[in-house]
Protein backbone atom coordinates (compact mmCIF):
# COMPACT_ATOMS: atom_id res chain seq x y z
CA UNK A 1 0.00 0.00 0.00
CA UNK A 2 1.46 3.65 -0.54
CA UNK A 3 1.09 5.35 2.36
CA UNK A 4 3.22 8.37 2.45
CA UNK A 5 0.98 11.07 1.81
CA UNK A 6 -2.24 11.30 3.14
CA UNK A 7 -5.13 11.66 1.18
CA UNK A 8 -8.84 13.67 1.04
CA UNK A 9 -11.59 14.06 -0.94
CA UNK A 10 -14.46 16.50 -0.43
CA UNK A 11 -17.95 15.17 -2.06
CA UNK A 12 -20.22 12.66 -1.60
CA UNK A 13 -21.74 12.94 -5.41
CA UNK A 14 -20.87 9.87 -7.84
CA UNK A 15 -17.42 11.11 -8.43
CA UNK A 16 -16.11 11.45 -5.08
CA UNK A 17 -17.51 8.30 -4.43
CA UNK A 18 -16.00 6.32 -8.01
CA UNK A 19 -12.77 8.45 -6.68
CA UNK A 20 -12.66 6.52 -3.20
CA UNK A 21 -13.48 3.47 -4.93
CA UNK A 22 -10.30 3.72 -6.99
CA UNK A 23 -7.71 5.10 -4.12
CA UNK A 24 -9.25 2.25 -1.91
CA UNK A 25 -7.23 0.05 -4.35
CA UNK A 26 -3.92 1.39 -3.21
CA UNK A 27 -4.20 3.43 0.64
CA UNK A 28 -5.08 2.00 3.54
CA UNK A 29 -6.68 5.22 4.96
CA UNK A 30 -8.81 7.76 2.82
CA UNK A 31 -10.13 10.86 5.00
CA UNK A 32 -13.78 11.23 2.99
CA UNK A 33 -16.15 14.57 3.73
CA UNK A 34 -20.16 14.28 3.34
CA UNK A 35 -22.05 17.07 3.83
CA UNK A 36 -24.99 15.34 5.71
CA UNK A 37 -23.75 13.42 8.81
CA UNK A 38 -26.77 10.94 8.42
CA UNK A 39 -24.85 9.86 5.46
CA UNK A 40 -21.53 9.31 6.99
CA UNK A 41 -23.56 6.93 9.72
CA UNK A 42 -25.34 4.96 6.82
CA UNK A 43 -22.08 4.12 5.08
CA UNK A 44 -20.32 3.31 8.37
CA UNK A 45 -23.80 0.99 9.03
CA UNK A 46 -24.60 -0.63 4.88
CA UNK A 47 -20.74 0.24 4.07
CA UNK A 48 -22.37 2.09 0.59
CA UNK A 49 -23.07 5.42 -0.19
CA UNK A 50 -27.11 6.08 0.13
CA UNK A 51 -27.76 8.35 -2.76
CA UNK A 52 -25.06 7.68 -5.13
CA UNK A 53 -23.02 4.46 -6.47
CA UNK A 54 -24.89 2.27 -4.16
CA UNK A 55 -23.48 -0.69 -5.86
CA UNK A 56 -20.14 -0.25 -4.50
CA UNK A 57 -19.60 -1.66 -1.21
CA UNK A 58 -16.49 -0.17 0.90
CA UNK A 59 -14.04 -1.10 3.45
CA UNK A 60 -15.05 1.00 6.32
CA UNK A 61 -12.05 0.39 8.09
CA UNK A 62 -10.51 2.50 5.17
CA UNK A 63 -12.60 5.29 5.54
CA UNK A 64 -11.88 7.89 7.59
CA UNK A 65 -15.76 9.26 7.54
CA UNK A 66 -16.29 12.87 8.55
CA UNK A 67 -19.37 15.36 7.92
CA UNK A 68 -16.47 17.99 9.38
CA UNK A 69 -14.94 19.55 6.52
CA UNK A 70 -12.06 21.13 8.64
CA UNK A 71 -11.23 17.74 9.91
CA UNK A 72 -10.48 16.31 6.24
CA UNK A 73 -8.54 18.60 5.25
CA UNK A 74 -6.36 18.85 8.05
CA UNK A 75 -5.47 15.02 7.97
CA UNK A 76 -4.73 15.25 4.34
CA UNK A 77 -1.55 16.13 2.15
CA UNK A 78 -3.54 15.55 -0.82
CA UNK A 79 -7.31 16.95 -1.10
CA UNK A 80 -9.48 16.44 -4.09
CA UNK A 81 -12.55 18.57 -4.56
CA UNK A 82 -15.46 16.57 -6.05
CA UNK A 83 -18.26 18.72 -5.35
CA UNK A 84 -20.58 20.21 -8.38
CA UNK A 85 -19.01 23.91 -9.14
CA UNK A 86 -22.15 25.53 -8.33
CA UNK A 87 -21.70 24.83 -4.56
CA UNK A 88 -17.81 25.25 -4.22
CA UNK A 89 -18.08 28.53 -2.61
CA UNK A 90 -20.34 27.61 -0.45
CA UNK A 91 -18.94 24.45 0.68
CA UNK A 92 -15.63 26.47 1.61
CA UNK A 93 -16.43 29.68 2.50
CA UNK A 94 -15.80 28.91 5.85
CA UNK A 95 -12.17 27.43 5.47
CA UNK A 96 -9.83 29.71 6.77
CA UNK A 97 -6.72 29.91 4.01
CA UNK A 98 -4.12 28.89 6.58
CA UNK A 99 -6.22 25.52 6.25
CA UNK A 100 -4.53 24.80 2.53
CA UNK A 101 -1.00 25.67 3.60
CA UNK A 102 1.16 23.13 2.13
CA UNK A 103 -1.68 21.14 0.83
CA UNK A 104 -1.37 19.78 -2.91
CA UNK A 105 -5.15 20.36 -4.25
CA UNK A 106 -6.44 18.72 -7.02
CA UNK A 107 -9.76 19.63 -8.80
CA UNK A 108 -11.80 16.81 -9.82
CA UNK A 109 -14.72 19.28 -10.61
CA UNK A 110 -14.82 20.11 -14.33
CA UNK A 111 -16.86 23.49 -13.88
CA UNK A 112 -16.74 27.32 -13.19
CA UNK A 113 -16.96 28.69 -9.77
CA UNK A 114 -19.89 31.02 -10.88
CA UNK A 115 -19.77 33.78 -8.11
CA UNK A 116 -16.14 34.13 -9.38
CA UNK A 117 -16.56 32.84 -13.15
CA UNK A 118 -12.96 31.18 -12.33
CA UNK A 119 -12.09 27.53 -13.08
CA UNK A 120 -11.45 25.84 -9.66
CA UNK A 121 -7.49 26.40 -10.08
CA UNK A 122 -7.98 30.16 -10.28
CA UNK A 123 -10.60 30.40 -7.84
CA UNK A 124 -8.01 28.12 -5.28
CA UNK A 125 -4.85 30.34 -6.28
CA UNK A 126 -7.01 33.82 -5.65
CA UNK A 127 -9.44 33.39 -3.10
CA UNK A 128 -7.41 30.51 -0.72
CA UNK A 129 -3.74 31.87 -1.94
CA UNK A 130 -2.75 28.15 -3.44
CA UNK A 131 -0.09 28.42 -5.25
CA UNK A 132 0.07 27.10 -8.62
CA UNK A 133 2.24 24.74 -8.37
CA UNK A 134 0.40 23.19 -5.30
CA UNK A 135 -3.18 22.88 -8.21
CA UNK A 136 -3.79 20.21 -9.95
CA UNK A 137 -7.19 18.70 -11.92
CA UNK A 138 -8.26 15.34 -12.76
CA UNK A 139 -10.21 14.92 -16.03
CA UNK A 140 -11.00 11.54 -17.85
CA UNK A 141 -12.84 10.18 -20.32
CA UNK A 142 -14.12 8.38 -17.38
CA UNK A 143 -17.40 7.69 -15.84
CA UNK A 144 -18.19 7.45 -12.44
CA UNK A 145 -20.78 4.29 -13.41
CA UNK A 146 -18.12 2.50 -15.50
CA UNK A 147 -15.14 2.82 -12.49
CA UNK A 148 -18.33 1.08 -10.14
CA UNK A 149 -18.62 -1.62 -12.51
CA UNK A 150 -15.02 -1.65 -12.88
CA UNK A 151 -14.95 -1.11 -16.81
CA UNK A 152 -11.60 0.13 -18.05
CA UNK A 153 -11.05 3.80 -17.77
CA UNK A 154 -8.20 6.21 -18.32
CA UNK A 155 -7.67 8.86 -16.03
CA UNK A 156 -5.54 12.26 -16.90
CA UNK A 157 -3.85 14.38 -14.00
CA UNK A 158 -2.43 17.75 -14.74
CA UNK A 159 -0.49 20.07 -12.36
CA UNK A 160 1.82 22.53 -13.33
CA UNK A 161 4.32 20.43 -10.69
CA UNK A 162 4.29 17.22 -12.90
CA UNK A 163 5.94 15.34 -10.22
CA UNK A 164 2.96 15.92 -8.11
CA UNK A 165 0.29 14.60 -11.36
CA UNK A 166 2.30 11.45 -11.05
CA UNK A 167 2.45 11.31 -7.46
CA UNK A 168 -1.45 10.83 -7.37
CA UNK A 169 -1.50 8.90 -10.89
CA UNK A 170 0.57 5.83 -7.99
CA UNK A 171 -2.50 6.08 -6.20
CA UNK A 172 -5.25 5.81 -8.83
CA UNK A 173 -3.45 3.19 -10.94
CA UNK A 174 -4.87 0.16 -10.24
CA UNK A 175 -6.22 -3.26 -12.52
CA UNK A 176 -9.67 -1.19 -14.53
CA UNK A 177 -8.01 2.43 -14.34
CA UNK A 178 -4.88 3.58 -16.26
CA UNK A 179 -3.73 6.95 -15.72
CA UNK A 180 -1.22 9.61 -17.26
CA UNK A 181 0.33 13.04 -16.54
CA UNK A 182 0.30 16.40 -18.07
CA UNK A 183 1.52 19.84 -17.00
CA UNK A 184 -1.38 21.84 -18.67
CA UNK A 185 -3.45 22.64 -15.69
CA UNK A 186 -5.21 25.22 -17.90
CA UNK A 187 -6.15 23.41 -21.20
CA UNK A 188 -7.58 20.27 -19.35
CA UNK A 189 -9.30 22.08 -16.86
CA UNK A 190 -11.18 24.46 -19.65
CA UNK A 191 -11.71 20.97 -21.89
CA UNK A 192 -13.32 19.65 -19.46
CA UNK A 193 -15.93 22.44 -18.41
CA UNK A 194 -16.55 22.99 -22.51
CA UNK A 195 -17.26 19.63 -22.76
CA UNK A 196 -20.08 19.20 -20.72
CA UNK A 197 -21.80 22.47 -22.94
CA UNK A 198 -21.21 20.13 -25.70
CA UNK A 199 -22.85 17.81 -24.57
CA UNK A 200 -26.06 19.44 -23.42
CA UNK A 201 -26.10 20.61 -27.23
CA UNK A 202 -25.35 17.37 -28.57
CA UNK A 203 -28.54 16.66 -25.78
CA UNK A 204 -30.70 19.32 -27.07
CA UNK A 205 -29.93 17.60 -30.56
CA UNK A 206 -31.18 14.66 -30.20
CA UNK A 207 -34.18 15.43 -27.67
CA UNK A 208 -35.02 17.00 -31.30
CA UNK A 209 -34.60 13.90 -33.54
CA UNK A 210 -31.44 15.17 -34.83
CA UNK A 211 -29.42 11.53 -35.89
CA UNK A 212 -25.97 10.55 -35.07
CA UNK A 213 -24.93 12.30 -38.92
CA UNK A 214 -25.35 15.49 -37.56
CA UNK A 215 -24.31 14.56 -33.66
CA UNK A 216 -20.44 13.50 -35.53
CA UNK A 217 -20.64 16.86 -37.35
CA UNK A 218 -21.82 18.81 -33.88
CA UNK A 219 -18.66 17.23 -32.31
CA UNK A 220 -15.91 17.46 -34.49
CA UNK A 221 -16.65 21.06 -34.39
CA UNK A 222 -16.89 21.08 -30.75
CA UNK A 223 -13.28 19.81 -30.41
CA UNK A 224 -12.27 22.98 -33.01
CA UNK A 225 -14.01 25.36 -30.72
CA UNK A 226 -12.21 24.12 -27.72
CA UNK A 227 -8.94 24.40 -29.04
CA UNK A 228 -9.66 28.09 -30.17
CA UNK A 229 -10.72 28.60 -26.25
CA UNK A 230 -8.16 27.32 -24.66
CA UNK A 231 -5.73 28.36 -26.95
CA UNK A 232 -6.60 31.73 -26.59
CA UNK A 233 -6.85 31.51 -23.13
CA UNK A 234 -3.42 29.76 -22.50
CA UNK A 235 -1.99 29.53 -25.13
CA UNK A 236 0.93 26.73 -25.28
CA UNK A 237 1.84 23.77 -27.50
CA UNK A 238 -1.01 20.74 -26.56
CA UNK A 239 -3.02 18.08 -28.80
CA UNK A 240 -6.54 18.43 -28.10
CA UNK A 241 -7.00 15.32 -30.30
CA UNK A 242 -5.32 13.61 -27.15
CA UNK A 243 -7.66 11.78 -24.94
CA UNK A 244 -7.72 14.34 -21.65
CA UNK A 245 -9.11 16.88 -24.30
CA UNK A 246 -11.05 14.84 -27.24
CA UNK A 247 -11.66 11.70 -25.35
CA UNK A 248 -13.20 13.53 -22.61
CA UNK A 249 -15.37 15.51 -25.07
CA UNK A 250 -16.66 12.30 -26.98
CA UNK A 251 -17.69 10.28 -24.06
CA UNK A 252 -19.47 13.05 -22.49
CA UNK A 253 -21.28 13.72 -25.73
CA UNK A 254 -22.24 9.98 -26.50
CA UNK A 255 -22.51 7.72 -23.40
CA UNK A 256 -25.62 7.11 -21.89
CA UNK A 257 -24.28 8.05 -18.51
CA UNK A 258 -23.79 11.50 -19.36
CA UNK A 259 -25.89 13.87 -16.89
CA UNK A 260 -25.34 16.70 -19.29
CA UNK A 261 -26.92 14.76 -22.59
CA UNK A 262 -29.49 13.85 -20.76
CA UNK A 263 -30.07 17.51 -19.37
CA UNK A 264 -30.05 18.75 -23.02
CA UNK A 265 -32.03 16.08 -24.52
CA UNK A 266 -34.96 16.98 -22.04
CA UNK A 267 -34.66 20.60 -23.29
CA UNK A 268 -34.81 19.42 -26.81
CA UNK A 269 -37.80 17.16 -26.16
CA UNK A 270 -40.04 20.72 -24.87
CA UNK A 271 -38.73 20.71 -20.79
CA UNK A 272 -37.84 23.50 -18.98
CA UNK A 273 -35.03 24.03 -17.80
CA UNK A 274 -36.46 24.04 -14.32
CA UNK A 275 -38.47 20.97 -15.04
CA UNK A 276 -35.46 19.08 -16.50
CA UNK A 277 -33.20 20.15 -13.05
CA UNK A 278 -35.78 19.06 -10.96
CA UNK A 279 -36.75 15.11 -12.76
CA UNK A 280 -33.02 14.95 -13.00
CA UNK A 281 -32.15 15.18 -9.44
CA UNK A 282 -28.49 15.65 -10.33
CA UNK A 283 -26.41 18.59 -11.25
CA UNK A 284 -25.51 19.16 -15.03
CA UNK A 285 -22.29 21.37 -15.31
CA UNK A 286 -22.87 22.71 -18.43
CA UNK A 287 -25.75 24.24 -16.90
CA UNK A 288 -23.76 26.36 -14.93
CA UNK A 289 -20.55 27.12 -17.44
CA UNK A 290 -22.11 27.68 -20.45
CA UNK A 291 -23.02 31.03 -18.84
CA UNK A 292 -19.48 31.45 -17.44
CA UNK A 293 -17.59 30.78 -20.76
CA UNK A 294 -19.76 33.39 -22.45
CA UNK A 295 -18.65 35.96 -20.27
CA UNK A 296 -14.80 34.50 -20.14
CA UNK A 297 -14.78 34.69 -24.12
CA UNK A 298 -16.05 38.20 -23.90
CA UNK A 299 -12.72 39.17 -23.27
CA UNK A 300 -10.82 36.62 -26.35
CA UNK A 301 -13.89 37.30 -28.81
CA UNK A 302 -13.35 33.84 -29.60
CA UNK A 303 -15.89 31.90 -32.71
CA UNK A 304 -17.89 29.63 -30.09
CA UNK A 305 -20.96 28.97 -31.96
CA UNK A 306 -21.99 25.84 -30.29
CA UNK A 307 -21.54 27.63 -26.74
CA UNK A 308 -23.72 30.73 -27.65
CA UNK A 309 -26.99 28.90 -29.00
CA UNK A 310 -26.84 26.99 -26.31
CA UNK A 311 -26.12 29.71 -23.66
CA UNK A 312 -29.01 31.34 -25.69
CA UNK A 313 -31.24 28.32 -25.23
CA UNK A 314 -30.93 28.23 -21.55
CA UNK A 315 -30.30 31.87 -20.26
CA UNK A 316 -31.81 33.69 -23.05
CA UNK A 317 -35.14 31.47 -23.40
CA UNK A 318 -34.05 31.05 -27.57
CA UNK A 319 -36.65 28.38 -28.84
CA UNK A 320 -34.54 25.15 -28.89
CA UNK A 321 -35.20 23.89 -32.56
CA UNK A 322 -34.61 27.51 -33.90
CA UNK A 323 -31.22 27.39 -33.00
CA UNK A 324 -29.92 24.21 -34.00
CA UNK A 325 -30.95 25.47 -36.87
CA UNK A 326 -28.98 28.16 -37.02
CA UNK A 327 -26.25 26.41 -35.77
CA UNK A 328 -26.40 23.79 -38.38
CA UNK A 329 -25.58 26.45 -41.17
CA UNK A 330 -22.79 27.55 -39.18
CA UNK A 331 -20.96 23.92 -39.07
CA UNK A 332 -18.87 22.52 -41.15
Amino acid sequence: MKDKKRIGVVGSGSWATAIVKILCNNTDTISWFFRNQKDVEYLKTYYHNPRYLSSVNFDVNKLDLSSDLFNTINNSDIIILAVPSAFINETLKHVPKELFKNKTVFSAIKGIVPEYNLIVGEYLNAVYDVPLEQIGVITGPCHAEEVALEKLSYLTLASHDITKAEELCEFMRCRYIKCSSSDDIYGTELSAVLKNVVAVAGGICHGLGYGDNFLSVLVSNAIQEIDRFVAAVHPINRDTKASAYLGDLLVTAYSQFSRNRMFGTMLGKGYSVKNAQLEMNMVAEGYYAVKCVVEINKKYNTYMPITNAVNNIIYHHQDARHEMELLAEQLT
